[in-house]
C-alpha cells in the first residue's frame, strides 16, 4: 500500500459441499497465505463458506450454525490482520434467508453484505432459498454483535482516502441495475464481487468481457472471485474463473478449472485521474460508511507495466492502421476544407517526416489527387549525412512524389556572416539558423506552389521542447503532432510491412535503422555526429515519463517507481532518474513552444494541443516536481 498502489486477490479453496468447518480451515490456509504475500484485499467467492451447490440443504437449520460457526472461527483467525476478507455464507435473519457476504477484519465483523439480485431461471433456482437483500443499511444481531447489513454499505479506508469498496455479489454483475453503477456513481473504486456462475460454452469470454467493460465504465477496479473445483457436480461445473480488473484492463485472471488465488495491484491513482476527468460522483446520505485502516507496507509490484505505454501491445496491426487513418483523415479534410492541392513537405530521410510523407501519400490517394502534387524537399546542409540522404530521395522516387532540392549552405553561411556568426563556433545559433533557413525555405516554396507545408515534428520532440521555436516547430498543420516518438516507429514499420513493395519496405527499414538526429553538426567520417538520444536521453523512457504526466497527473515519485518496475534490467535507477530529471525541466520550461502549434489531430488520449489537451502556464514553476526527485534515495 503505497504511492495510490493497493494488492487485491481472489481465491478459491478446496472445498466440501455443506461442511462449513471444512471449508473454513482452507480458507484460514488461504488467508495466512494472502497475508504473507502483503494481500490488502482478499475475496472468496459466494457461499463459498457452504459450497454454492448445497440446494435444499440450505434449508437446513444445522448448516445455518454450521456457517456461523465457522464464520467465527475465521473472524477469530484475523484478529491481527489489517487485511479485508469477504467470505461468502448462507445468513438467517428475521426469519428471511440471504446469499450475503461476511466483511472481516481484524477479528471483527465489519458488515454482511445481501446479494441484491437473486436468480430465478432453473439454471440457478437461488429464489427457492433466498430473498432479495435490502439497498438500505441497517444493523441487525449476527454473532452476538450489532453489524451494518444491507447493499448501500462502503468501506471508507481512513489512511487512504482514495480507497473506497463497495461489493456486489454473483448475478448482480449480471443484472441491468447492477449495485455496483450506483455504488461508482456514489464514490466506490473498488467493487468487489463474490460469484459463482457455473461454466458453459462461451461463458468465459461473456465473464471477461463482463468484468473488463464494468470496470471501464464505472471508472473502478473490479475484483471477482468465482467458486471452482468441489462445487457440486450433480448438474453443472464452476471454472474457478478469478479476474482483476482496472479502468476496462484485465489485470490478472486465474487459469480455469484449477483452484487458486489471482494477486494484483490496483493503482487507485490510475481511477482518480479518470474520475477527475471523465465523471463526477455524488455524495449520497443513503450510503453507510464503515471505516477501516490498513498498514503501510513495503512490496515489489505485482502488476505488468507496459515499458512503451503509447505502443500497441503484441505489434497491434489493426490499432496502428486507426492511427494511420486518423492522421490521413485530419490531413484529408484540412486539404479539401482550404481547396488545397499542393503540399510542402521536408524531407530529412529521419522517421519524423519519412511518417508524414507517408500520410501525405495515403490523403492525397484518397482525394484523388496526383502524387506529384506532394513535393518533398531535401535541404542538405552542413550535418546531412549520405545514407539519410540518399534514403530521403529513394523513398521520394519510390512513392512517385515530386522531388526537390535545395541546398542550403550558401544561404545559412551568408545568413552567419549577416549576424557576426564566427566561423567555426558550434552553439545553438549555429545549429538552430540552419533549422528557422530550412522553414523558410518550405514557406517560401509553399507559396510559390499556393500549397501548404506539413509539419513533422512529433509529441514527444514536442513534450522535451526539441524543436526550433519559429522552425521545424512550425507549419501549417501537424500529423505527427500527437504521435510520440515510439509510437512513430511503430507506424512507419506498420507500413513498411504492409505497402507491398519491396524495395521500398528495405528503404523503411533502413530509416528505421537510423539513429535519431537533426544533422546539425557536420558529420564524422561520414557518420551521424549529433545523436539526440545521447543528449537529451532515450525516447522510450521520456514517452513513459510523458504519458504518466499527462495522462494521469502521478507524482514524479511514483513514475519514477513505475519506469524502475518497467524497465527492471533495461536502465538502471540512477540512469532513470537522470533523465526524468531532464524531462521534467525541460517539459516545464518549454511550454511557450506549445502554447502555439499549428493544428493537428488527436490519436490517442494524451495529447499537447493548448487547445484542448494541455491548458498549461508557460511560466510555470517545476520546482515542487524536481524537489520530490532531488528527494529520491537510490
Amino acid at each position: 500500500m503505497k504511492d495510490g498502489f493497493i494488492r487485491v486477490a481472489a481465491a478459491n479453496t478446496e472445498i466440501r459441499v455443506a461442511d462449513p468447518i471444512f471449508n473454513a480451515e482452507k480458507i484460514m490456509e488461504t488467508i495466512a497465505l494472502a497475508k504473507e504475500k502483503d494481500v490488502k484485499i482478499l475475496v472468496f467467492p459466494e457461499l463459498s463458506l457452504s459450497a454454492y451447490t448445497c440446494g435444499d440443504l440450505f434449508l437446513q437449520d444445522e448448516l445455518l450454525i454450521s456457517c456461523e460457526k465457522a464464520l467465527m472461527k475465521i473472524t477469530e483467525a484475523c484478529l491481527y490482520s489489517d487485511m479485508l476478507i469477504f467470505v461468502g455464507l448462507p445468513v438467517l435473519l428475521h426469519g428471511n434467508l440471504y446469499n450475503a457476504a461476511a466483511v472481516l477484519q481484524n477479528g471483527k465483523l465489519l458488515a454482511l453484505i445481501p446479494k441484491t439480485n437473486i436468480p430465478h431461471h432453473a439454471e440457478y433456482a437461488e429464489g427457492r432459498y433466498f430473498k432479495e437483500g435490502e439497498k438500505k443499511a441497517d444493523f441487525v444481531s449476527f454473532m452476538g454483535e450489532e453489524v451494518p447489513f444491507g447493499t448501500d454499505i462502503h468501506f471508507v479506508c481512513k489512511n487512504m482516502p482514495k480507497l473506497r469498496i463497495a461489493a456486489e455479489i454473483g448475478f448482480d454483475l449480471w443484472a441491468a441495475d447492477s449495485p455496483s453503477v450506483s455504488h461508482a456513481a456514489k464514490g466506490a473504486n473498488l467493487i468487489v464481487c463474490p460469484s459463482a456462475t457455473a461454466e458453459l460454452t462461451s461463458r468465459a469470454e461473456y465473464r471477461r468481457m463482463l468484468a473488463a467493460s464494468h470496470s471501464a465504465k464505472n471508472i473502478c477496479a473490479y475484483v471477482m472471485a468465482e467458486a471452482g473445483e468441489g462445487e457440486s457436480t450433480t448438474d453443472f461445473v464452476y471454472g474457478g474463473q478469478h479476474i482483476i480488473a482496472e479502468n476496462g484492463t484485465i489485470l490478472k485472471e486465474a487459469e480455469r478449472f484449477v483452484n487458486g488465488m489471482i494477486i494484483s495491484d490496483v493503482d487507485l491513482g490510475r481511477i482518480s485521474a479518470d474520475r477527475k476527468r471523465m465523471a463526477k460522483t455524488q455524495y449520497s446520505r443513503d450510503i453507510l460508511e464503515v471505516e477501516f485502516s490498513l498498514n503501510e507496507t513495503e512490496f515489489a509490484l505485482e502488476r505488468e507495466i507496459e515499458p512503451m505505454p503509447f505502443a500497441p501491445k503484441n505489434g497491434g496491426m489493426d490499432r496502428l492502421k486507426e492511427i494511420f487513418m486518423i492522421q490521413m483523415m485530419g490531413l484529408k479534410k484540412r486539404l479539401s476544407h482550404t481547396i488545397c492541392k499542393n503540399i510542402v513537405i521536408g524531407i530529412s530521410g529521419g522517421l519524423d517526416s519519412t511518417l508524414a510523407l507517408l500520410v501525405a501519400v495515403k490523403a492525397f490517394d484518397a482525394l484523388g489527387i496526383d502524387r506529384k502534387n506532394i513535393d518533398a524537399v531535401t535541404m542538405p546542409c552542413f550535418g546531412t549525412t549520405d545514407r539519410t540522404y540518399t534514403n530521403a530521395c529513394e523513398m521520394a522516387r519510390r512513392l512517385g512524389v515530386s522531388l526537390t532540392e535545395i541546398d542550403i549552405k550558401e544561404a545559412v553561411k551568408l545568413h552567419f556572416k549577416e549576424i557576426g556568426l564566427e566561423e567555426g563556433r558550434r552553439d545553438v545559433a549555429y545549429e538552430n539558423s540552419q533549422a528557422r533557413e530550412r522553414t523558410q525555405v518550405l514557406m517560401d516554396f509553399a507559396n510559390k506552389k499556393g500549397g501548404m507545408v506539413l509539419g513533422t515534428g512529433d509529441m514527444s520532440e514536442l513534450a522535451l521542447g526539441w524543436a526550433t521555436y519559429n522552425g521545424d516547430h512550425m507549419s501549417m498543420y501537424g500529423v505527427n503532432a500527437n504521435i510520440p516518438k515510439t509510437l512513430v516507429r511503430h507506424l512507419v514499420r506498420y507500413y513498411a510491412e504492409t505497402c507491398g513493395d519491396e524495395s521500398l519496405k528495405e528503404i523503411l527499414f533502413d530509416v528505421l535503422d537510423t539513429p535519431v538526429s537533426p544533422e546539425l553538426l557536420p558529420p564524422e567520417e561520414g557518420k551521424i555526429a549529433q545523436k539526440t538520444e545521447d543528449i537529451v536521453g532515450p525516447y522510450e523512457l521520456h514517452d513513459f515519463f510523458m504519458y504518466y504526466i499527462l495522462r494521469f497527473g502521478f507524482s514524479p515519485k511514483k513514475i519514477f517507481r513505475m519506469a524502475c518496475h518497467a524497465f527492471d534490467g533495461v536502465y538502471a535507477p540512477e540512469i532513470i532518474l537522470k533523465w526524468q530529471k531532464t524531462f521534467t525541466r525541460r517539459f516545464f520550461t518549454q511550454q511557450f513552444k506549445r502554447s502555439c502549434l499549428p493544428d493537428g489531430p488527436k490519436v490517442g488520449s494524451a495529447g499537447l494541443s493548448p487547445r484542448g489537451d494541455l491548458r498549461m502556464p508557460s511560466d510555470a514553476s517545476y520546482r515542487i516536481w524536481m524537489d520530490e526527485l532531488e528527494n529520491i534515495t537510490l
